[in-house]
């Protein structure tokens, strides 16, 4: 009987080393595999950084070329009715600032 449990012992005692091993390799491929989609995810949201920096860039020159081809007109404009052209500003001025004067009334008011 003693026989048997020694046995039996040192069965338990290797299928623990050997489940230690396991669990070892196991955490070595898991943590393999995070290090690797971390590497992936990195890469997609560079990938997406370049993308959305051409993207910027592209528009910022379509936006340039715009102006850049209706500046003349608006020169012409303002040459032609100045008066009319700073009516409409002062306009436009007053506008936004009504819009913003009745918006900072009906907001709380928080100290600096």
């Amino acid at each position: 009987m003693d026989g048997r449990l020694g046995a039996l012992r040192s069965e338990l005692e290797t299928l623990e080393t050997d489940m230690k091993v396991l669990v070892g390799d196991v955490e070595g491929i898991v943590d393999s595999r995070v290090h690797h989609a971390i590497r992936k995810a990195e890469d997609v949201a560079h990938g997406a950084y370049r993308l959305a920096e051409e993207s910027v860039a592209h528009v910022a020159n379509d936006v340039k070329d715009w102006t850049d081809g209706n500046l003349a007109t608006v020169r012409r404009s303002v040459r032609a009715r100045p008066l009319s052209l700073l009516a409409l500003s002062l306009g436009t001025g007053a506008l936004v600032g009504a819009i913003f004067s009745i918006a900072r009334r009906r907001s709380p008011r928080t100290p600096l």
